[in-house]
């Protein structure tokens, strides 16, 4: 049975996690029956209120990725790919705070140690990495020195700064995926359009089907 790591960087769509990108992930890795395991980085987070966009107390990812992930989840220092055929970084405002700063310094961001060296590991073993919604941007800040092509959907400012990092930069459709097959990465765009979650399962659907097969 093939092993799928996930990543997750919060819970909520506004600071971390977006949920319905992590479940529409999770239903769709259930259905092609392979196992999977979620992992996130043990740190601390500025917290959004969803409810009326005000800050509040800082939460720890870990402890709120396992919200998502009922509880069953470990740090990302735990994450090898040598245990794994291939890994997925659903999106959210998570993956450009918390996993990277992209937010706040586009292509030019750091990203958190583990994160990169996760990304890294499964790059050079050759095993497939998929990336939804904000997080190929993320991809592409580690990965963009060997010319990987993702998507982000159609917009231009993110899809330019993508561009500066030395990766391909492609316009889909939210209910599509792109396959840059030379580097083993997937990408699609999920709520980075105003779509409706039958659309965004649809994008990341076909994203974990090729996942799998390419695993």
């Amino acid at each position: 049975m093939k092993k799928i790591a996930i990543v997750l960087s919060g819970c909520g769509f506004k600071d971390g996690a977006e949920i319905t990108e992590s479940v529409s992930t999770l239903i769709a890795l259930s259905q092609k029956a392979v196992d999977y395991k979620m992992y996130a980085p043990d740190m601390e987070l500025k917290t959004t209120n969803h409810l009326n966009g005000e800050r509040e107390a800082p939460r720890n990812v870990l402890a709120e990725s396992a919200r998502i992930a009922r509880g069953q989840i470990e740090n990302i220092e735990k994450l090898f790919a040598k245990d794994f055929d291939a890994v997925v970084f659903p999106g959210g405002f998570g993956a450009a705070v918390n996993l990277c700063n992209w937010a706040e310094k586009g292509h030019k961001c750091d990203v958190h140690p583990e994160v990169e060296r996760v990304i890294k590991e499964f790059y050079q073993a050759s095993n497939p990495i998929g990336a939804i919604c904000i997080a190929p941007a993320l991809v592409a800040r580690v990965l963009g020195c060997h010319g990987v092509t993702v998507t982000i959907g159609n917009e231009k400012d993110t899809a330019r700064e993508i561009n500066l990092t030395g990766a391909i930069h492609e316009e889909c459709a939210v209910d599509d995926y792109i396959t840059d097959r030379g580097h083993k990465l997937i990408t699609t765009p999920a709520y980075m359009y105003d779509a409706k979650p039958a659309e965004v399962f649809k994008g990341i659907s076909g994203l974990i089907n090729e996942l799998v097969e390419m695993a």
